[in-house]
């Protein structure tokens, strides 16, 4: 007899991450559920559209019922928690949302989990952590032992979560595993994220749409790879016999001064600095200065490898840009959109 087809529920569908991930369990034959907010979220055709296969479930980690209805509805055997309200800057601003959502909301999915589940530890449960845990560094490279001090409300509420998840794991016999996971990026990144509103401002300046960029802080140093290999690193967390938490990352580390390097130099710029100008309204209250993961373990443990190179991860992310922008550009004026080799 066949195994039966495997279940799978993604929070935080329509984020890179959800898309890469649900796009990867597709293909190994899970059957895929995405947790959506709202009746008329904007996101929810671009999924539909992208992942057709996939099962979309009305939810809101800020509300109790709705995820026990979702997690008895699908009977999942792996819940993927990735939803937070993830832009830092943002967490500065509504610090009491954004505890809410990303700190409690991962609570609240591990109770409901809890409650479905009964003690059998048969669902197996990856809460998304962050880099952002680390913030003001106490070691460098950064391990899964590494102690926290977030610079941030988001990385506080990352860490609560992060800390709840383990405090499941050994209350409950649940299989509840952590990655730690390192900047990640992708030409689905969000506009606000820095790396995409390079990419996304280089392409405009290229193609006459844009003059200048305001960016923050040009010297923080960020340890970046792409968003598809790390949901790989996800998927592998929870195919282990035991749970346990994870750092994923390149083991490389880069300042914004390379990223703009890179990005404006795949157009063809090789002098950026005419077009960015330091704004401090972009300036963090608290600054996290470097952020260098260590991923030893997961390399060793998972099998895990990051395939895409940091100038492979902005060259692919401008090309994208390109193609994106130039659809805006009257035919007739539109110039060369070719990447620069």
């Amino acid at each position: 007899m066949a195994p039966a087809q495997k279940r799978a529920l993604i929070t935080g569908i329509t984020g890179q991450d959800g898309l890469y991930l649900s796009e990867l369990l597709v293909s190994k034959g899970y059957q895929v559920f995405g947790l959506i907010r709202g009746q008329n979220n904007p996101k929810r055709d671009m999924v539909e559209r992208l992942l057709p296969a996939v099962e979309l479930l009305e939810g809101d980690l800020g509300d109790m019922s709705s995820l026990v209805g979702a997690v008895n509805y699908c009977q999942p055997d792996e819940v993927y928690n990735l939803a937070a309200i993830s832009f830092v800057a943002f967490s500065f601003k509504q610090p009491e949302h954004t505890g809410n959502i990303t700190g409690l909301g991962a609570l609240r999915l591990l109770d409901a989990i809890r409650i479905a589940d009964n003690g059998r530890g048969q669902i197996r449960f990856y809460q998304a952590s962050t880099s952002e845990l680390f913030g003001k560094v106490r070691e460098t490279p950064q391990t899964e032992l590494t102690p926290f001090h977030p610079r941030s409300p988001y990385g506080v509420a990352k860490a609560y979560a992060h800390h709840m998840t383990v405090n499941y794991r050994e209350s409950y016999n649940m299989h509840a595993s952590c990655g730690i996971l390192f900047n990640h990026e992708s030409p689905r990144r969000g506009h606000e994220f820095v790396t995409r509103k390079i990419t996304s401002a280089v392409a405009r300046i290229k193609l006459g749409l844009q003059d200048s960029l305001s960016l923050g802080n040009l010297d923080s140093k960020r340890d970046w790879g792409f968003a598809g290999d790390y949901v790989r690193g996800m998927w592998a967390m929870l195919q282990q016999d035991e749970p346990d938490d994870y750092v994923l990352a390149t083991g490389e580390t880069h300042s914004i001064h390379e990223f703009l390097d890179l990005a404006f130099a795949a157009v063809g710029i090789e002098d950026w600095k005419p077009y960015v100008k330091q704004d401090p309204r972009f300036m963090r209250p608290a600054e996290v200065d470097l952020l260098h993961g260590d991923p030893t373990k997961a390399k060793k443990v998972l099998g895990w490898e990051p395939e895409v190179s940091f100038p492979e991860l902005v060259t692919m992310m401008v090309e994208n840009d390109l193609q994106v922008e130039s659809t805006k550009v009257p035919r007739q004026f539109a110039p060369p959109t070719s990447i620069v080799r």
